[in-house]
């Protein structure tokens, strides 16, 4: 922890800002690190964008999983630190600093296995296909890594630590705007990776982040090589990481599948649609970084006051996290109102895509204030230990209703993609009602205030 925090007595105005400030500025560079990618993409070619676009969907669905364990990781942590035991929350951090790891590889194997069927299903072929498979195979050998620095952050978060990931997410910006170029077109000994090597230098970035967040969570004192069984598995704890961890990790699960099945039905308007909605998906995750920020900050402050059974600062940092996320949302639907077609039209000349990208973005900047509900709400009932919710939560939005609306408007009626937009902006506030309204009363059974 922070020597200059305390997560239980502090002002929690002032918490938030020190906790949402750092987070949201690393996911600022984490995004813009996103989008560097996709511009470097673009000079390839649009089908390079496209293949980028398919790549992230099914990355994505891999690597929530070990975000939502992560997640979980901090509220067990963040609980036993607010309750004092502090020798329970040092267990936790050893051991889950080798357990989404363990997970990733996994998971790793089965990528490999089944991309390529993916990449089929969802319309690639031919070169497009290749291309797809030359990105994604070089990321995930990196997904270990990936893992294990989701696994250090999680233990930093917990003690109140955003600035030492958002350190990295930033070194990774300014390194990947280097390393990109340098993969792709090689340099003297360094060969043309094309595709491959904005992969590369992903992996290599998170493999120098790593040692940098493992260095940061050593001086915690809360990990530690004096007594290296720590570090072994060990049922119960990893029980505790499973029935915790496990709905958020499906969440993100169905999120991966959703994003998956959400492009399967734009792949029916062409890999120019495609390109078009991965460009405005990235400009789009921009404006929802102080959303994010904001969760991170109501995961720590929440699961650390619920701990010590501080009920009243627990209501109150859910209620100034939402009033503070629809500040930053208005803020952020004028923003692209004005700046959105413009900024889209840096990454792609071609007028088709801009068009769909800029169609994407008219209409999707209004979900903002439900997704800021939706996040808040998933890191309280994270951090409150009533996690089982969540999962079914995300199966709604992310699969359920998403094929309905899908099937529904683009395959049955076949009309505008514009129209399938509109039928996700529904379906996503319906969720994040009923999120808010079961988050409420979750807490009002445990005799929180009323937020």
């Amino acid at each position: 922890m922070n020597k200059s925090q305390n997560l239980t007595k502090d002002d929690i105005p002032t918490l938030i800002k020190q906790l949402t400030i750092p987070a949201s500025t690393g996911m600022f560079f984490n995004t813009m690190y996103n989008v560097v990618d996709t511009f470097y993409a673009g000079v390839i070619s649009t089908k390079a964008i496209s293949a980028l676009s398919l790549s992230f969907m099914l990355f994505f669905m891999i690597i929530g999983l070990g975000y939502g364990f992560a997640s979980a990781i901090t509220a067990l942590i963040g609980n036993s630190l607010g309750k004092n035991k502090k020798l329970l929350a040092s267990i936790y951090a050893h051991k889950g600093i080798l357990f989404i790891p363990l997970v990733g590889m996994f998971l790793m194997i089965i990528g490999f296995l089944y991309a390529k069927d993916m990449f089929i299903l969802l319309g690639a072929k031919d070169d497009y296909l290749q291309i797809c498979l030359d990105y994604i195979y070089m990321i995930f050998g990196g997904i270990p890594f990936f893992m294990l620095n989701y696994s250090l952050n999680s233990i930093l978060v917990a003690t109140g630590d955003t600035k030492s990931y958002r350190n990295t997410l930033i070194f990774g910006f300014f390194a990947n705007l280097i390393l990109n170029p340098l993969f792709i077109h090689g340099f003297l000994f360094i060969p043309a990776m094309g595709i491959s090597g904005i992969a590369f230098a992903t992996v290599l970035i998170q493999i120098i982040n790593m040692l940098y967040l493992f260095r940061k969570v050593l001086k915690t004192k809360m990990v530690h090589f004096l007594k290296p069984r720590y570090f072994l598995p060990q049922k119960k704890i990893y029980k505790d990481f499973l029935v915790h961890g496990l709905p958020s990790s499906l969440n993100m699960l169905t999120m991966g599948i959703g994003s998956i099945l959400l492009t399967y039905f734009v792949t029916k308007y062409g890999y120019k649609a495609v390109a078009g909605y991965g460009i405005g998906f990235r400009v789009e995750q921009i404006m929802l970084l102080p959303a994010l920020g904001l969760s991170t900050a109501v995961l720590t402050l929440v699961s650390n006051n619920f701990g010590a059974k501080k009920y009243d600062r627990v209501s109150q940092t859910i209620y100034k996290a939402l009033k503070y996320g629809f500040i930053i949302c208005t803020f952020g639907v004028a923003f692209l109102y004005i700046f959105g077609e413009l900024i889209v039209s840096q990454f792609d000349k071609d007028k088709e895509v801009i068009s769909y990208a800029t169609g994407y973005l008219a209409i999707e900047v209004w979900i903002f204030y439900a997704f800021v509900t939706l996040f808040i709400c998933v890191s309280t009932l994270q951090a409150i230990k009533k996690p089982k919710m969540i999962f079914w939560i995300g199966l709604y939005r992310q699969i359920v209703a998403k094929y309905f609306v899908g099937y529904i408007i683009v395959i049955y009626f076949a009309l505008d993609l514009k129209y399938f937009w509109m039928g996700t902006l529904v379906m996503i506030y319906s969720a994040a009602i009923f999120a808010f309204l079961y988050t409420r009363n979750e807490l009002k059974k445990l005799n929180i205030p009323d937020i």
